[in-house]
């Protein structure tokens, strides 16, 4: 099997197990959207999902989504690309000028460098907060406890959209928790995204509410 018939049926399949888990959950199929995790993919492969018409991708760095896809989105006007990794204030501007979304927001001073770049560049990406459900000392996001003040503050010192929340659970527990976690900060703050579940849980996630569902390597195979 050629890379563009491997690459449409391995989506064609993510696409699939979404809608039986939609409906399953009694949700209706196009309440789940598809990110495909694109980073450190080769060009062959993003093209070939491309051709597919898949068209919300995530990323997980400034410099390389840039390098990656400042051409491409001149060439497709329908491309939602979102920032799904960490990102360093002082690339709060180039992020905004280039992201459709940022889902990774995660500490005051990001919200005060992204208002700032907003204005600057004209332009808003919906904007997502990072909950560290699992309030690991390694990873970032905010703590649940913190997350009703840290959205108020995003949104009234800041004047921010926030649109939504994401999570990344701690990989040696059962997402299910986490997910539900999420699901009610996000249902109490009246926000309407959930960014959660990825290759190996995004089926558990649907059923807990996510809007959208990130997957890499189910999509693309192995990172080259």
């Amino acid at each position: 099997m050629d890379i563009t018939s491997e690459i449409a049926a391995a989506r064609a399949s993510i696409l699939s197990r979404i809608a039986d888990a939609a409906r399953v959950s009694g949700r209706a199929v196009e309440a789940v959207s598809l990110v495909a995790v694109s980073k450190q993919q080769p060009d062959e492969r993003i093209d070939a999902m491309l051709a597919t018409a898949q068209r919300d991708f995530g990323e997980n760095r400034v410099q390389e989504a840039q390098a990656r896809w400042a051409e491409r989105k001149t060439q497709f006007s329908d491309l939602r690309l979102r920032l799904i990794g960490p990102l360093q204030s002082n690339k709060a501007l180039d992020a905004v000028r280039l992201f459709d979304a940022i889902d990774s927001l995660d500490r005051p001073k990001l919200a005060a460098a992204l208002a700032d770049a907003a204005q600057k560049a004209g332009r808003c990406p919906e904007l997502l907060i990072q909950l560290n459900t699992g309030e690991e000392g390694q990873k970032a996001g905010i703590a649940p406890g913190e997350a009703d003040a840290f959205i108020n503050q995003a949104r009234e010192a800041y004047n921010l959209p926030i649109a939504g929340l994401m999570c990344i659970p701690p990989a040696d527990e059962a997402p299910a928790m986490h997910f539900a976690l999420l699901a009610k900060i996000a249902a109490r703050n009246g926000l309407r995204e959930l960014s959660m579940g990825m290759s190996d849980d995004f089926e558990t996630a649907i059923r807990f509410g996510a809007t959208q569902v990130r997957v890499g390597s189910a999509l693309f195979g192995a990172r080259g």
